[in-house]
């Protein structure tokens, strides 16, 4: 069960308990730690919703264009700023594509070299060993060394030096920027204010559940001591 209502549960029962036994103190503690828990509780309702007749309700929904452009702020100028991007690609300059080439599907290639064979003169002796289909059991051997021999290259320091020198002479770092700044306004814009309370909610809504507890923590400790002074 949430803690909020268990918070709110307990202090109920204890202003029961307090009233019907009498017992004046733990009605005292009951009261105040309901009213703090409660409190606590509405207020981080009207921060979601929007309540009749009560003033600043639904401050997330209203404000869901500042908090759109903070999240943009925080993306871009936090996460992803030209500064930070080049500092990648500087650090980065030996980026590890082995990765990405040990994915790449290299079947075409064995395809057109099966081809170049059977157009060059080699094609009517192949054709005496069964065409292309003799070439075929070579196909796995190729793709590994063909994988390995591109692999290499990508590791020797002048492809890697290539590699950073075309980025930054082609602006690389301001088209990674341009694409990922498009791609976070295209994001943005497709949010309402619905989402935007919902992405907040979801972020901070367990954490503000303590709020209530401590509300009702608190207003029961002011309560045992109201009660004590009486």
């Amino acid at each position: 069960m949430n803690k909020s209502y268990i918070t709110n549960i307990i202090a109920f029962l204890l202003v029961l308990i307090g009233y019907f036994y009498p017992q004046p103190i733990l009605f005292s503690i009951g009261i105040f730690a309901l009213s703090g828990a409660m409190t606590n509780l509405i207020a981080i309702h009207m921060l979601f919703e929007k309540v009749p007749f009560l003033y600043g309700s639904g401050v997330i929904t209203l404000k869901f264009k500042e908090f759109k452009a903070s999240i943009r702020s925080l993306i871009l100028e936090q996460f992803f700023t030209k500064e930070k991007i080049e500092t990648v690609l500087e650090n980065q300059g030996d980026v590890d594509l082995k990765p990405v080439i040990e994915k790449v599907d290299l079947s075409p290639a064995f395809d057109k070299l099966v081809t170049v064979i059977e157009g060059s003169q080699f094609g009517p002796m192949l054709g005496m060993f069964g065409g292309k289909e003799a070439l075929e059991p070579m196909r796995e051997s190729f793709t590994e060394k063909m994988q390995g021999a591109i692999i290499d290259i990508t590791e020797e320091e002048k492809f890697k030096q290539l590699l950073k020198d075309e980025l930054f002479s082609h602006g690389g770092s301001d088209k990674i920027f341009s694409t990922i700044e498009k791609a976070v306004d295209g994001r943005l814009a497709e949010l309402t204010p619905v989402m935007v309370k919902d992405i907040i909610q979801n972020m901070i809504r367990t954490h503000l559940g303590w709020l209530v507890v401590w509300g009702g923590v608190f207003g029961g400790l002011f309560g045992l001591v109201a009660a004590l002074l009486d």
